[in-house]
């Protein structure tokens, strides 16, 4: 037999048509592109669209950071500023410390303390000493680090100065609290307004039992019914009527020491009752073994008699 060959018909390409439309009256118009040459139009374009889009993303980023850069730098001069007024005021802060220091001092001699020693009070000065995690970190910012530091410096400085001023004067505070308390419950003032017209005496005769004895107090003659007022603060601890002294009453003062009033007419506060100095607690009069209206006052310091006008100051004054 005979072999016949038969042609093959290539297979045809696909294409794409793509239509001109004018918009004035001119004759539309149609292309033919092969689908080849349709895939390596978009191909191309969808590289040159994320060329575009790549240029367009890194040109606003660039803007925005060229924007926070400046806003930055605004806000470092704004803080520079910033801190350079700080040091400025932390100056005067310095000089108020000091004032205020040398009136701490004035204030511990006042409260009966020793005085500081100038290097323990200037304890604040100096920078801080030991590891320190930002003093590397601001250091590297440049000169706006430096001044920080040198700020942060000042500022601890200061507040190590200002706890040795707390409790120095925390220490003198309660020295001289005290102090107060121990003097207003030392007996300084005239109980009554009078003459003195017995004085203290180990031994004297007396009115009326013209025997030769002890004068444990001071006699103050004075108006009947006049104020008697407490020497000192304390507590009343005893009012009743005592043969010789008539109504007596008695304040302890704390710390051995102890006042008697005598011959009082009447007594106006009560056992147990805490009084100041100055305060009303009795009124004069003439009971007991008594010649006449007025005030018997008695000093006693660890259960010995004194004599009372030792505590009786000149223009003392009344709490």
């Amino acid at each position: 037999m005979r072999g016949v060959i038969k042609p093959v018909r290539k297979r045809a390409e696909r294409s794409w048509t793509v239509l001109l439309v004018p918009h004035g009256s001119g004759a539309s118009r149609s292309v033919e592109l092969p689908h080849t040459v349709v895939k390596w139009l978009i191909g191309i374009g969808s590289v040159v669209l994320l060329v575009i889009a790549v240029l367009g993303a890194a040109a606003v980023t660039r803007g925005i950071s060229i924007t926070r850069n400046r806003a930055l730098e605004r806000e470092n001069r704004v803080l520079a500023d910033e801190v350079r007024r700080m040091r400025q005021r932390l100056v005067g802060l310095r000089d108020t410390i000091d004032r205020i220091g040398q009136r701490e001092q004035d204030l511990r001699l006042l409260a009966g303390l020793d005085p500081i020693d100038s290097g323990v009070q200037q304890g604040g000065i100096g920078g801080p000493t030991g590891a320190w995690s930002e003093r590397d970190s601001l250091a590297a910012l440049g000169a706006n680090g430096e001044q920080a530091l040198a700020a942060r410096m000042d500022v601890d400085a200061l507040i190590r100065r200002a706890d040795i001023l707390v409790r120095s004067v925390n220490e003198s505070y309660d020295s001289l609290s005290k102090h107060q308390a121990r003097f207003a419950a030392t007996p300084s003032i005239m109980p009554t307004k009078g003459w003195l017209t017995s004085a203290f005496a180990r031994e004297r005769v007396h009115p009326i039992l013209h025997l030769a004895r002890p004068h444990e107090g001071i006699d103050v003659s004075a108006p009947m019914g006049a104020e008697i007022e407490a020497a000192a603060a304390g507590v009343v601890t005893d009012v009743k009527w005592e043969e010789g002294y008539g109504n007596l009453l008695t304040v302890d003062h704390g710390n051995g020491m102890v006042t008697r009033y005598a011959h009082c007419s009447k007594i106006l506060v009560a056992r147990g009752q805490r009084v100041k100095r100055g305060q009303k607690i009795a009124l004069v009069g003439s009971t007991g073994l008594s010649t006449g209206p007025h005030l018997h006052y008695e000093v006693w310091i660890n259960r010995k008699p004194v004599d009372p006008l030792k505590y009786v100051l000149p223009d003392a004054i009344v709490d």
